[in-house]
């Protein structure tokens, strides 16, 4: 019992309820659905015990299985790695660079963000992945990378032997016109076992098939975005925090040279930041190496002056005309604002008529703001933003920025 309880803890029964979410739940069921039918079929299709090749082929699939369930497993219990509450750097003249976090009570370190759904400050965090329910930042960006690639090398494995069981079932049955595509499987089928592919096993493995192939293609397109961010010792974000670092220059003329602190020079040495032979990343996630031409707080210099810029143009306010319920996809407010509403796990707000709201981006049909709240609930570090139809609400004609201004401060 003293064994168990040294491996099921409060905090590991935590962690467990991450499971508990559409995310897991889906892509548990794509892995489970076609790592059964891909062993029922192989069964089928070229049997593991009469043949070296079918024990090869069956131990690889295996293998993929256990691979991406490790790996999918550790991407989302071991986490990201957070930003201790109520952390500061040491050099207290180094605040003056750094984003406060009203809602860690902390500063937020290089290269650290806050997520609004993990509600904590990530360490080198890439993005909120809904599939494994947790964010992906510096502690398992590996092991999530990882499964990225392993998940469609399996899929194509388990696509391969579903195709193959379909057309040697099929064509030891139905003629369709095969006389001329033929494939000598005799080495392959030297012992047939006693398992019928009825039309229910068709219908299985041909949806299996679907998933398989989706897969491939979907989750090898996120590894390819993956790679080339961590080849650039980038993360998802921060490739957008350079992209408006030069549209910011550019608008402004100012005539900067910004270079991304952290590409090392070569793709080989970024690699080494994220993959290791331990499976645990370089670094502490608080302090970086950096390129020579820049210092630990180059990003977090030109992040303060993003804030800024959009704060200047985000002084265009909003007054709800129509109460809204914050509604994912409201059908009350038309067909359009129904079917074009935003394809993300951002928050809706609710607004009530009279509420003013500061937009900072949008749609035709959706927009995207911080509502102003009063000095009571600024103080206790409450924000409310997120998406509204832009059809409850209208730009004000009068200038309100100064009155409005400490009540709008960036502090996520």
């Amino acid at each position: 019992m003293n064994f168990l309880s040294t491996f099921v803890t409060f905090q590991n029964l935590h962690e467990v309820r991450r499971l508990c979410h559409w995310g897991p739940v889906i892509a548990l069921s794509v892995i489970a659905i076609c790592s059964t039918m891909a062993i029922l079929d192989s069964i089928i299709w070229y049997w593991p015990l009469d043949t070296t090749g079918g024990s090869i082929n069956f131990i690889m699939l295996l293998n993929w299985s256990v691979l991406i369930l490790y790996n999918y497993f550790n991407a989302m219990f071991v986490g990201p790695g957070y930003i201790p509450l109520g952390w500061k750097p040491e050099n207290q003249q180094d605040t003056q660079y750094l984003q406060y976090c009203r809602v860690c009570q902390g500063y937020k370190s290089p290269r650290s963000h806050h997520c609004r759904k993990c509600n904590r400050c990530v360490m080198k965090m890439d993005h909120h992945c809904p599939w494994i329910n947790n964010c992906c930042g510096h502690l398992n960006h590996a092991y999530f990378t990882s499964f990225l690639l392993l998940a469609p090398m399996g899929c194509s494995h388990a696509a391969i032997i579903f195709i193959m069981t379909m057309y040697t079932q099929l064509y030891e049955r139905i003629s369709f016109g095969w006389s001329t595509v033929k494939i000598d499987m005799s080495a392959v089928r030297q012992f047939q076992p006693l398992m019928p592919f009825s039309v229910p096993a068709f219908a299985a493995t041909l949806f299996a098939l679907g998933l398989a192939l989706g897969t491939t293609i979907a989750v090898g397109m996120l590894f390819f975005i993956q790679m080339k961010v961590i080849l650039r010792n980038k993360t998802s974000i921060e490739s957008w925090i350079e992209e408006k670092a030069k549209d910011r220059i550019q608008h402004y003329q100012t005539g900067e040279d910004f270079t991304f602190p952290y590409d090392l020079g070569t793709r080989w040495l970024n690699f080494k930041q994220v993959f290791t032979w331990s499976g645990t990343p370089k670094g502490d996630g608080i302090e970086w190496p950096v390129h020579p031409k820049c210092h630990q707080h180059t990003l977090t210099i030109e992040q303060l002056k993003q804030k800024a810029d959009k704060r200047v143009r985000s002084q265009v306010q909003y007054r709800a005309v129509e109460d809204y319920n914050g509604a994912c996809c409201p059908i009350s407010k038309g067909l359009q604002t129904f079917f074009r509403t935003p394809c993300t796990e951002e928050p809706r707000i609710p607004l009530n008529k009279g509420d003013t709201i500061l937009a900072t981006r949008g749609t035709k049909w959706w927009m995207y703001g911080d509502k102003v709240l009063n000095e009571e609930h600024i103080t206790v570090g409450e924000r409310v933003r997120g998406w509204f139809p832009r059809r409850c609400v209208e730009k004000c004609h009068y200038d309100t920025a100064a009155s409005d201004s400490t009540s709008v401060k960036k502090v996520n």
